[in-house]
């Protein structure tokens, strides 16, 4: 009879042999139990033919996460992005020390047993149950694959990890049963193949290939007998015997596979004592991981990339679904990035505004007709540092941009103006345009319910002597603010919220514009520069609107290619009225508020814009073949540009083409030199009337505070040919108090 305890029932030896020879004769056995022998007292409820057959056998083996390369548009390395550093090779890719070191010290009998190691498995059972806990393991190679696999799939979810590295019988039985299938269904070269790519061997290296370019800076298959002796002494504990943190852990650790090799004949004696005598040679490649490695300032561009994928549903249902393949990463992303505008944008970014200024820029370019993103920078570096940022100041809030984008002043300016044209009125509209004058009583809205003026509020032109009439060439390339809002006052806000509906302009936060007329004549609202280099670039394409687009294709690891968003083009305006803007804009730059930023050799638009307290100052301008738009401010929004030094250069005060009109230049040149230089289609637009000619003598009846035009001009009365929309000059105000004198509300320029 069995030899019983002096309780009854079996020792926990014996009963650990029982289930070992219940699990032989029913072809599966047991391995690598790691456990104290008292934990053995369960193991007979468990060893049963029946309840090991009942566990599933398809081990789902996901595929190993790798890194990301992201290119731009010519092929050139942006950034690496990656959850886990790893290349994967095949196994004749790996050197041949490097299998044998391995093998010799993780599982010396691998070629000689099938999934398990019986004799080890007797081995570790026999010391554990003597010691009473856990001394020694059997698991065999397969067994570890199979472990890391089920640690792989539980990501960087820490109870997952938890999970799947648990110490409990149930874990061990599944991992037997895995390992059975694995033997059967990939032999032995492939296992070690795997295993070999799956493994951590410390220092955020993955894989046998990440590991020799960390600690050695070469390939696998180039590592040396002592630097695989090295790598192979990792594997069973990577942070104890780190060769980076502890040199002589790790000359113990590799001098013992050295050993080990020797021993079961894989080298020689000889071989093994001069591979100990070498002194560890470290070559340590740091880990490049992130945007924060791009080249050329494109860190926030590389950001943008992976917020795009995160968010399009083009790449997943769900964001668990997207975030699931971008951290399984081994993707090959190209993008829309243009090396030559990239590096252009940067070097007119650090010339004219210096990282550690009390204000910052973000210059966006977009291919007009494609909505493809060229360029993408800023003046204060993608990082952590005290000047650094990881806010991208040229995009959306839920693209990782800032929370509400900028105002952009009087950039929007020729939203208004093209949403008049579209509206029927002509090139020629003149209105009276005094320098001070109060918003209108009411305007009409889409809603149908009108804007009420209820604060009787004030807006004035930068310039005093800036006093109409005007025609719209004029007030364009001179700003003229109340121009615009006497302008949107008769055609009413619905027209232009229309019109940047099509635009695609939305504040930074994502939501629509309101309905108000400092937001839609003056830009009071925050708006991002991507936004705005693209709505600009529809002017540029004749009238088409084309949503930007970052990406231009994806390959995953086995080659594969995946559906990538594509742009959307869209008629936002007949050609008509795009070549009139593209004429009014060329104004800007050729002798108008924009002069500073004019290119010399090509057709070029754009218009300024500067906010109030000069918090931010804008240039958006744009060629045929390429938009740009360049913000400076201060990203809190608390710095006034005035008796300020911007990289190096002392402002009195910040205007849009004084500072940003320069960046803007300076990018756009480098950006397209050597490219070809199409023309604009233009119109004629005809001089308006010299005002001289017809400004009528002044009389008694048409004084400051009369009822007859009601101008609010200091005197001007109506001039012959000009009409007045009702209401136009009448009421004022905005949002309770946010008109002149209040900073709420652009100055215009």
């Amino acid at each position: 009879m069995p030899k019983k305890r002096s309780g009854g029932g079996l020792t926990a030896t014996q009963q650990a042999a029982k289930f070992l020879g219940v699990s032989v004769l029913s072809g599966a056995v047991l391995a690598g139990i790691a456990l104290p022998a008292a934990g053995a007292l369960g193991l007979a409820a468990k060893g049963t033919v029946q309840g090991f057959d009942e566990i599933p056998a398809n081990l789902k083996t996901p595929p190993l996460s790798q890194r990301t390369t992201i290119l731009d548009s010519k092929g050139g390395q942006i950034a690496t992005v990656y959850s886990r550093d790893r290349t994967v090779v095949e196994l004749k890719e790996i050197s041949p020390y490097m299998q044998k070191a391995i093998v010799a010290i993780e599982d010396s009998r691998f070629y000689e047993h099938g999934a398990i190691d019986l004799k080890g498995v007797l081995r570790a059972l026999n010391r554990n149950a003597q010691s009473g806990g856990v001394s020694q393991g059997a698991s065999t190679l397969t067994q570890q694959y199979v472990k890391n696999v089920f640690v792989e799939e539980a990501g960087d979810d820490p109870d997952k990890v938890a999970q799947a590295t648990q110490q409990t019988l149930g874990r061990k039985i599944q991992e037997l049963k895995y390992a059975i299938q694995v033997e059967e269904e990939l032999g032995k070269q492939k296992i070690l193949e795997n295993y070999l790519n799956i493994t951590f061997f410390g220092q955020q290296a993955y894989g046998v290939e990440a590991a020799a370019k960390r600690y050695f800076s070469k390939s696998a298959k180039d590592v040396t007998l002592e630097e695989a002796a090295l790598l192979a002494g990792l594997v069973q504990s990577p942070s104890r015997y780190d060769p980076v943190n502890d040199t002589q852990e790790a000359t113990k650790r590799r001098n013992t596979v050295l050993q080990r090799m020797a021993d079961v004949q894989d080298i020689t004696q000889a071989e093994a004592d001069a591979a100990k005598a070498v002194p560890i040679k470290l070559k340590v490649t740091q880990p490049k991981n992130g945007c924060i490695t791009a080249a050329s300032g494109a860190g926030f561009f590389c950001d943008y990339v992976r917020e795009v994928f995160l968010s399009d549903p083009v790449f997943g249902k769900t964001k668990e679904d997207r975030a699931k393949v971008w951290n399984q990463g081994g993707l090959t992303i190209k993008t829309t990035l243009d090396p030559q505008a990239q590096k252009s944008a940067q070097e007119s970014i650090k010339e004219h505004v210096y990282e550690t200024d009390s204000v910052a820029t973000a210059v966006t370019m977009v291919q007009p007709g494609t909505g493809k993103i060229m360029a993408m920078g800023q003046s204060r570096p993608y990082g952590f540092g005290k000047t650094e940022t990881q806010i991208n100041y040229s995009v959306n809030l839920g693209m990782g941009g800032s929370n509400y984008g900028f105002p952009v002043g009087s950039t929007f300016k020729p939203f208004v103006a093209a949403a008049a044209l579209e509206q029927g009125k002509p090139p020629t509209q003149m209105y009276p345009a005094p320098f001070k004058m109060p918003y209108p009583s009411t305007v009409p809205t889409c809603s149908g319910q009108p804007w009420v003026n209820k604060g009787n509020q004030t807006l004035e032109n930068e310039d005093e002597k800036e006093v109409g009439p005007y025609a719209l060439r004029e007030a364009m390339e001179l700003s003229v603010n109340t121009y615009f809002v006497q302008m949107i006052g008769e055609i009413g806000m619905c027209p232009v919220v229309e019109m940047t509906n099509k635009l695609g302009v939305v504040q930074g936060s994502g939501k629509k514009l309101p309905e108000e007329p400092s937001t839609l004549t003056l830009g009071s609202d925050g708006i991002a520069p991507l936004t705005m280099a693209s709505a600009y670039a529809t002017f540029a394409n004749r009238g088409t609107y084309c949503t930007p687009t970052a990406i231009e294709s994806i390959r995953t690891a086995d080659r594969k290619n995946l559906k990538v968003p594509k742009s959307t083009c869209t008629k936002a305006m007949t050609e008509r009225t795009a070549d009139t803007i593209n004429t009014l804009l060329s104004g800007v730059v050729d002798s108008g508020t924009g002069r500073e930023a004019g290119l010399q050799s090509r057709d070029n638009a754009g218009k300024t814009g500067t906010t109030d307290f000069r918090k931010n100052a804008w240039f958006v301008g744009y060629t045929p073949n390429l938009s740009g738009a360049v913000w400076v401010g201060s990203p809190t929004q608390k710095v006034r540009m005035e008796r300020i030094t911007i990289g190096g250069e002392y402002q009195e005060k910040v205007f849009g083409g004084q500072v940003p009109g320069p960046i803007w230049r300076d990018a756009m040149t480098g950006a397209l030199e050597g490219r070809e230089a199409p023309p604009f289609v233009t119109v004629s637009i005809p001089d308006p009337p010299k005002q001289d000619e017809e400004k009528p003598d002044e009389d008694e009846d048409n004084k400051p505070g009369d009822n007859q035009g009601g101008q609010g001009n200091g005197g001007q009365k109506p001039w012959p040919g000009i009409s007045i929309p009702p209401d136009v000059l009448g009421g004022g105000g905005n949002r309770g108090g946010q008109g002149n004198g209040g900073g709420g509300w652009p100055d215009g320029r």
